[in-house]
């Protein structure tokens, strides 16, 4: 079994798999939408990873009508919004142990509220 982020997919199956044509994926990473590794003989490989980003690039393009530009923008805002969450959790962690220490006064700490922000699409 392959992890989510190892590369193992040639284009020719991916293109498949997802019933588009090579050129669609060279045109996305052309465009920097995805970033497929590559083998010492320059053939791109794609994870799991890779896979489930393009399906949500389609999803995008096909069913909600969003440009190659609003899916980089959609795409760069989940990117900026999943590492706020990173920080936001961290910090959460620290504020724990430091209050678990007797260290930091209840007033000063974090609303213990979490927000969770996805991106939904209907109609797959």
């Amino acid at each position: 079994m392959h992890t989510y982020d190892e590369p193992v997919y040639l284009i020719s199956v991916v293109a498949k798999v997802l019933s588009i044509h090579p050129q669609t994926l060279r045109q996305y990473e052309r465009e920097g939408l995805i970033t497929p590794s590559r083998t010492d003989g320059r053939m791109r490989l794609y994870s799991q990873r890779d896979i489930d980003r393009i399906k949500m690039i389609l999803r995008l393009t096909r069913d909600l009508g969003v440009n190659l530009a609003g899916v980089d923008v959609v795409l760069q805002l989940k990117e900026k919004i999943e590492e706020c969450e990173a920080i936001i959790d961290e910090l959460r962690q620290e504020i724990a142990k430091l209050s678990k220490q007797g260290t930091v006064p209840p007033e000063n700490s974090l609303v213990k509220r979490k927000n969770s922000y996805e991106i939904i699409l209907f109609g797959e």
